[in-house]
């Protein structure tokens, strides 16, 4: 019988793929931990936790026998005129580590869709009240998600391009740092003076598609004091940096005006379960209260609350504060933090950052976030035996918690090799 490679070319179309030009897919037969194992028995280390979503471990043993033991008592129930544990006390699990002014919980099923209700709350939330308002606020270079509203919200035009005339009105700020505070809030108030505008949305502190691009908390905190000042809705999307991945539970912790609605996904259920939600004040969820029908937000997926999505995250909130995975996320932070001093002043390193789980190395050379060079770059890791996606010129490294001293040691060793070649 052919390999899975070949037996995939018939049939299967890949995300973020030009197939006429690209290397056949490798197919992964086995995964646990931080590791990864192809159908030739090649082993690799996963050093972005599968887009960030396997922070606790592949297959890790403690949300596979929750999810085991939750498809033997229900697998599914629609969630409109039905509720369940799993979702119940997902809620409530999750109120005791959201910033403070969360209150609701609306289920999705991914990134995208997360963001694309909340921006449909927001533009509902002032419709609901006689006000309309049809613009967002985003930074410039941000990233989403792949449907409409958060192509919208997003600025990268490598992955919005064709779509560009189809999209929401949205003003665009850059990110701001500690001495562009008050030229970037002057531009925002230029902007809620001459639009109506209904949200900022944004990812907090680290912009992840854009290459892990850090901006100031400092900035951040006066650009929301500036919209919560001018009633204006702030979107966090947390679906990259939330569950420790800088630091704290979320990068909303690290600000002290917390938005007013936030996005998950991702690590939520630590990769095991297609899952999302959007959270948001009792502000906001009031102004859908009515006697009218149609004020109520009539938004749906099938799949919202799945149970074994449910009891896969509520297991990993459980791991995300044990003793254990505390004691990893730190010692990753220290780690990262001593590899970048180490490259920092390297004749091919333009810039080197990093903040909790994630370190992100800036290499001196011009490469396109697709193709020719930086795909050499990637094949190079993969060789290697180390997963690594550089975006364009940004090797960037965010591992799953439970990676071992030696694993992460063998992705900072060929990480130099990669400098040193490229």
């Amino acid at each position: 019988m052919e390999n899975l490679s070949k037996r995939d070319k018939k049939h299967l179309w890949h995300p973020l793929t030009q197939h006429q030009t690209a290397n056949p897919p490798i197919a992964i037969v086995k995964a646990k931990d931080a590791l990864l194992w192809d159908e030739q028995g090649n082993e690799y280390i996963d050093g972005i936790a599968s887009w960030y979503t396997a922070m606790y471990g592949h297959c890790n043993d403690y949300i596979v026998e929750a999810m085991q033991k939750q498809m033997q008592t229900l697998d599914f129930v629609m969630f409109s005129g039905f509720t369940h544990k799993p979702a119940v006390e997902l809620s409530e699990k999750l109120m005791e580590i959201l910033p403070i002014n969360q209150s609701k919980i609306f289920f999705n099923d991914n990134g995208s869709t997360a963001i694309e209700a909340a921006i449909k709350m927001a533009l509902q939330y002032y419709h609901n009240k006689g006000d309309k308002r049809d613009t967002l606020i985003a930074f410039e270079d941000g990233f989403h998600g792949d449907t409409f509203g958060a192509m919208s919200a997003s600025g990268l035009s490598s992955y919005n391009g064709p779509f560009e005339d189809f999209l929401l009105k949205v003003k665009r700020i850059p990110v701001p740092q500690d001495d562009t505070i008050e030229e970037i809030s002057a531009q925002l108030r230029k902007i809620l003076d001459t639009h109506d505008c209904a949200a900022f949305v944004f990812e907090p502190l680290v912009q992840g598609a854009a290459g892990m691009k850090f901006h100031s908390a400092k900035g951040l905190d006066a650009l929301i004091k500036i919209c919560k000042i001018t009633d204006v809705l702030c979107i966090a999307d947390e679906i990259m940096t939330g569950f420790g991945k800088t630091g704290k539970n979320f990068a909303s912790d690290h600000l002290e005006n917390k938005p007013d609605i936030i996005c998950l996904s991702k690590a939520l259920t630590a990769g095991m379960f297609p899952l999302s939600i959007t959270s948001c004040s009792q502000t906001v969820f009031d102004a859908f209260l009515s006697d009218t029908v149609s004020k109520g937000f009539f938004h749906a997926h099938t799949f919202s609350a799945h149970p074994l999505g449910c009891v896969a995250a509520l297991a990993g909130i459980q791991l995300l504060s044990s003793p254990e995975i505390l004691h990893r996320r730190n010692y990753i932070e220290k780690a990262h933090t001593e590899f970048a001093s180490s490259i920092a002043n390297h004749y091919k390193v333009e810039h080197v950052r990093c903040l909790g789980a994630i370190l992100a190395i800036d290499l001196d050379v011009k490469m396109d976030r697709y193709g020719g060079l930086r795909d050499k770059l990637y094949q190079f890791f993969m060789d290697k035996g180390v997963v690594l996606r550089p975006l364009g010129n940004t090797i960037y490294v965010l591992p799953p918690y439970t990676i071992t001293n030696a694993q992460l040691q063998k992705i900072y060793d060929t990480i130099v090799k990669a400098i040193e070649v490229f």
